[in-house]
C-alpha cells in the first residue's frame, strides 16, 4: 500500500500536522525536523493524495504558470524550474502562453481557466506599472519578472542593474575600453531591457569613461536572429568595440554567430557577456560567459509564497517583494588563455 502522512509521521517521530507543514515548505520548522521528515519521506517513497487533498479542502493540487513565450530558453527552463518546486511540494502545474500581449495578458487575469487553478504565477511582458490595477484580483497571484514594480501582491524579481553593473565591470577588468550593448529597447526605463542597461551605464561612469550611444544595438525581441541582427548593424556602422554585453544569452548566441563570420576571435578580438546562464551557454563554442540571475531561486521562493498563500498561512500578510540572488560566470568567451592582452 501506498505510505501515508501517517506513515511518515511514525518513522519521523513528529505529529501528521508537521509532516504537512514540511511537505508544503512552510517556515519556522526546525532545521533537524525538516530533515528527519525528508528522510522518512524518501524512505517511504510517500506522494501526496492530490484528489483526496482537493475533496478535502476544495482545491485542486494545480496551480497556473502563465508566461510571455516558451520557444524562448529562458522561460522553457524557468517553467521546468517552478514545475519542479512544484512537485516537490505535491502541487501539479497548469502552463498558459500569452505572447506577451498586453490585451491577453488582462483577458488571462479574469479567464474562466482560473476556477481550474489554486492560484496563479504571473510573467507579464506586455503590461506595464500603469496596469497595476488588474493586478488586484481574488485569488493566489505571485509577480515574476521586470514590468510592474510595487503592485497589490508578491513579487519576485532579479537583480537586474546589480547584476548588469557586475558584467560590465568583469570586462572592463579584463581591459576592455569600448563595450557594445546588443539588446537595448527605445525609451525602456522600467522592464529588463532598461534595467540592465542603466546597470551597464553606472559601470561605464564608475570607470570614469563617457557613455557613447553609438554603441548600443537595439532591438524589439530577443531572440538569436535579433541579436545576429543588430551585431550585423553595429558592425556595418563602422563603430569600433572590444567587448560585448547581450542583455540575454539568446541575443549573445546570435551576436557571436556574425562576429566569428566577420573575422572576429572570440575572445582575444572580442569579449562576449550575456545574461541568464541558459543550459545551452555552458557548450556553445566558445562558451558564454554570463550572469546567473537566480532562476531556481525564483522558481522556488514563488511557488512556495503562492502556495502559503493558497493555504491561508501568509492570508493576511503585505505583499512581498523579494529579488533573488545572481552570480557572475565566466567562460571561454571572456577568457583570455596565458595572460594575452585583447588586441588594440
Amino acid at each position: 500500500m501506498a505510505a501515508t502522512l501517517r506513515d511518515v509521521a511514525a518513522l519521523a517521530g513528529v505529529s501528521i500536522k508537521t509532516v504537512s507543514n514540511v511537505v508544503h515548505d512552510f517556515e519556522h520548522i526546525r532545521p533537524a525536523t525538516r530533515t528527519r521528515v525528508r528522510a522518512a519521506i524518501d524512505q517511504l517513497g510517500y506522494k501526496p493524495n492530490i484528489s483526496a487533498r482537493s475533496l478535502r479542502s476544495g482545491r485542486t493540487g494545480v496551480i497556473g504558470l502563465a508566461l510571455p513565450e516558451l520557444s524562448l530558453s529562458y522561460f522553457a527552463e524557468l517553467a521546468d524550474a517552478i514545475i519542479q518546486a512544484a512537485e516537490r511540494r505535491g502541487a501539479s502545474v497548469l502552463i498558459e502562453q500569452t505572447g506577451g500581449d498586453r490585451d491577453r495578458e488582462i483577458q488571462l487575469l479574469s479567464s474562466p481557466h482560473r476556477q481550474f487553478t489554486d492560484g496563479l504565477i504571473f510573467s507579464p511582458l506586455g503590461m506595464g506599472n500603469e496596469d497595476a490595477s488588474y493586478l488586484a484580483v481574488d485569488f493566489p497571484l505571485v509577480l515574476l519578472g521586470e514590468r510592474i514594480f510595487h503592485g497589490p501582491t508578491d513579487h519576485v524579481t532579479m537583480r537586474n542593474v546589480e547584476a548588469a553593473t557586475v558584467a560590465t565591470r568583469h570586462l572592463l577588468a579584463s581591459g576592455r575600453k569600448r563595450i557594445a550593448v546588443i539588446g537595448a529597447h527605445e525609451d525602456e526605463v522600467i522592464g529588463s531591457a532598461g534595467l540592465r542597461l542603466r546597470g551597464y551605464r553606472e559601470a561605464v561612469a564608475e570607470a570614469g569613461m563617457a557613455f557613447d550611444p553609438a554603441l548600443i544595438g537595439y532591438t524589439t525581441l530577443w531572440h538569436r536572429a535579433n541579436g545576429a541582427t543588430a551585431m550585423r548593424e553595429l558592425l556595418a556602422s563602422g563603430v569600433e568595440f572590444d567587448a560585448v554585453f547581450a542583455l540575454n544569452d539568446t541575443l549573445a548566441l546570435g551576436a557571436m554567430r556574425v562576429l566569428q563570420e566577420s573575422g572576429r576571435r572570440i575572445p582575444l578580438d572580442v569579449a562576449v557577456v550575456g545574461f541568464d546562464d541558459l543550459d545551452e551557454s555552458s557548450y556553445c563554442l566558445p562558451a558564454l560567459s554570463t550572469i546567473n540571475p537566480g532562476r531556481d531561486e525564483i522558481a522556488d521562493t514563488a511557488v512556495r509564497i503562492l502556495l502559503e498563500r493558497i493555504s491561508g498561512a501568509a492570508a493576511d500578510a503585505p505583499p512581498q517583494e523579494i529579488e533573488a540572488g545572481f552570480r557572475l560566470v565566466q567562460r571561454e568567451s571572456t577568457d583570455l588563455a596565458d595572460g594575452a592582452a585583447p588586441r588594440a
